[in-house]
């Protein structure tokens, strides 16, 4: 694996991750239209840690109130956001252990992968009756954005468009959405990471380079793309990115038909 690659997985790591388009969906279309795989587990690590660091960074000040509020009992509000934001990870908790076979076959899958960007589209596409809520989260709507969250175990569901396109059809102010979205995906990148690292056998200390540029790159661009899917929310523009899904699932629906 050269820089080059290291940069390019990066970067799509680091876009899809947060824009609503499926970072699994890109990968394993990506695997079989470009006959690559990913350079190991370790490499996928890094690039989900720098992810990860993104959604810090940008929101530290809120999460930073979150962690105060665990030793700050009059921080009411910031408690019930970590009560939420527990309740929004059940799902896809149960979910993961009741279906791991199913989700293995479906990300082997091409085909599914394509049928899947498209049930994303569509979602996507619907939210634009749904983008004037005035309601805040709370425990009910954090369970159902939470099983929409559980829905983008399989890849080309978006996890990102499914949270946000949920708290939008329950109603719920379109920017606080966004922001429970994000705040959600902590818990649930961690858990990825966690998840991952059981099938570390050794790190290749030769790639150190490389892990450190993927993980810089898919940092930046997870950034970039937190400030444009924010930026598209304001301007009521989130739909733009189900005819994309739609494209790319139908793309992927003609060529491996």
């Amino acid at each position: 694996m050269n820089y080059w690659d290291t940069i390019i997985l990066g970067l799509i790591q680091g876009l899809t991750e947060f824009l609503p388009i499926s970072s699994s969906g890109h990968l394993v279309l990506g695997k079989y239209l470009l006959g690559a795989e990913m350079p190991g587990v370790m490499f996928e690590l890094v690039v989900h840690f720098g992810t990860l660091m993104s959604v810090l960074v940008y929101f530290r000040k809120r999460i930073y109130r979150l962690v105060q509020s665990v030793y700050t009992p009059d921080m009411v509000e910031e408690r019930k956001m970590i009560l939420y934001l527990a309740l929004g990870m059940v799902p896809a908790v149960l979910i993961a252990l009741l279906l791991s076979n199913q989700i293995e076959r479906a990300f082997a899958s091409p085909f599914a992968s394509s049928a899947f960007l498209i049930f994303t589209g569509i979602v996507l596409i619907l939210t634009t009756s749904f983008n004037k809520g005035q309601r805040q989260i709370d425990a009910p709507r954090s369970l159902l954005i939470g099983f929409a969250q559980a829905l983008a175990i399989f890849p080309g569901v978006s996890r990102s468009g499914m949270t946000i396109s949920a708290g939008l059809f329950s109603g719920v102010k379109p920017m606080v959405a966004a922001e429970y979205s994000f705040l959600l995906s902590v818990p649930a990148i961690v858990g990825a990471i966690i998840y991952k690292a059981r099938d570390i056998i050794a790190i290749d200390k030769s790639l150190i380079g490389n892990y450190t540029v993927g993980a810089a790159v898919a940092f930046i661009s997870g950034l970039l793309a937190v400030y444009l899917l924010l930026g598209l929310i304001r301007k009521g523009k989130f739909r733009y990115f189900g005819y994309y899904c739609l494209a790319v699932g139908l793309f992927g629906i003609l060529y491996f038909l």
